[in-house]
């Protein structure tokens, strides 16, 4: 958490408050907006929530209070500076008070340019601060035989004597330059990956340009008001209106590949990632292999494979009768190896006998097998429903 808000409704100062942290946690997204609209305030789009108070950290934000404010701009705003070290903190609270910025719009765009300033806290180290200037003169890093070289003295003392610096809470500021450029534009909030997440999209009304700048960022899996509330800032009304782009992915490439923005809904894409978030790491190269053994041709049925992987046995790496053996009794867990009897073991028989017996096929991750009693054709289709969703176009699955 990075702050709390106190918020109110100005029109109604009768309805009470909320006090709400920040970042949202995902598992209190909706719960809190559920609090937010019995208050009538929280619109995807309008400054419509009167901050009360401001505690707990940040307090160059306090200057928030008693203003209203648009509640997914606090959020981003508490996402980015929850990223910041100390120096940054220095930096962003430094220059929002020398540039006398109040404006919500303005405070997101300082956290994309304020490492640029130099801000001063403690003049005891003049060689440390030479250093951190130079750092920040170039973009927050430099090469070290370039760094070891400087003399950082000299400059922090040339800083000092020859620019003029800004006296504030939060140490001496001097903005070397920089120039608040309107990276935010009020509307479109500009990507940035803050949690993990399974997959990431661009959205746009499929009436924009391919190379419009006006996107609005999905991070799968999200909560259908997540969602919602997402195309309320896009302008999008309908799920037809649309158009999804691919932008990062932790799914493995064998399922990167199986998408196709141009059909998947949101709702089957987002029931996906929801399913591979709940799988652990090692199970992605399983799913990996059961795609490539399965075939699926679109999101759901990719779901239902992950939904389903204990049906299926893996042994990665192998790529051999032996390799498929030699895992079966050393690794799977099945026997009790005897490392002394290593030489009487014959892996490749062992496998070639498994094999002839289940069905199965090496990938390029290993060796997988299906032991499931429905066809794997029957198991990707699931329900009859999501069969029908599917060929209709429809959006199951966006609860």
């Amino acid at each position: 958490m990075q702050f709390k808000a106190v918020l109110g409704n100005a029109n109604h100062p009768e309805y009470g408050v909320v006090s709400l942290p920040f970042p949202i946690p995902k598992e209190q997204y909706d719960s809190d907006f559920e609090m937010l609209e019995a208050l009538e305030i929280g619109d995807a789009l309008e400054r419509d929530c009167r901050v009360e108070e401001i505690t707990h950290g940040w307090p160059v934000l306090k200057r928030l209070e008693k203003i209203a404010v648009n509640i997914d701009e606090l959020d981003y705003l508490a996402k980015r500076l929850d990223s910041f070290d100390v120096g940054e903190a220095d930096q962003f609270q430094g220059m929002a008070v020398k540039l006398g910025i109040f404006d919500m719009t303005d405070l997101i765009n300082l956290t994309f340019f304020c490492q640029q300033a130099t801000v001063i806290t403690d003049f005891s180290d003049l060689d440390r601060v030479g250093r951190d200037h130079l750092m920040n003169l170039n973009g927050g890093s430099m090469p070290a035989s370039e760094l070891d070289k400087a003399d950082g003295r000299a400059v922090a003392l040339d800083l000092i004597l020859h620019e003029e610096g800004t006296v504030t809470p939060y140490g001496v500021v001097y903005d070397n330059g920089m120039k608040l450029e309107p990276l935010y534009d009020g509307r479109y909030l500009p990507g940035y990956y803050y949690d993990h997440c399974v997959l990431g999209v661009a959205m746009t009304h499929k009436d924009e340009p391919e190379c419009s700048e006006n996107i609005t960022w999905l991070y799968l899996p999200m909560t259908q008001t997540q969602i919602e509330r997402a195309m309320l800032r896009a302008g999008i009304d309908t799920y037809d209106d649309m158009h999804l782009r691919f932008d990062g992915s932790e799914m493995p490439n064998e399922v990167d590949v199986v998408l196709d923005f141009e059909q998947e809904s949101l709702g089957s894409l987002n029931e996906l990632c929801r399913t591979i978030a709940k799988l652990d790491s090692s199970d992605l190269p399983k799913l990996a292999a059961a795609v490539t053994m399965a075939k699926p041709e679109y999101a759901m049925q990719v779901q239902h494979l992950a939904e389903q992987l204990d049906l299926f046995d893996f042994a990665p790496g192998a790529h051999s009768a032996a390799d498929y053996g030699r895992y079966m009794i050393m690794e799977s867990g099945h026997f009790e190896y005897d490392e002394n009897l290593a030489g009487y073991y014959d892996y490749a028989k062992y496998g070639q006998e498994r094999m002839e017996h289940e069905y199965g096929e090496f990938t390029d991750r290993g060796y997988i097998s299906y032991h499931g009693t429905l066809s794997l054709d029957e198991l990707m289709f699931g329900s009859q429903g999501e069969r029908m969703d599917h060929i209709m176009g429809g959006m199951g699955g966006m609860g």
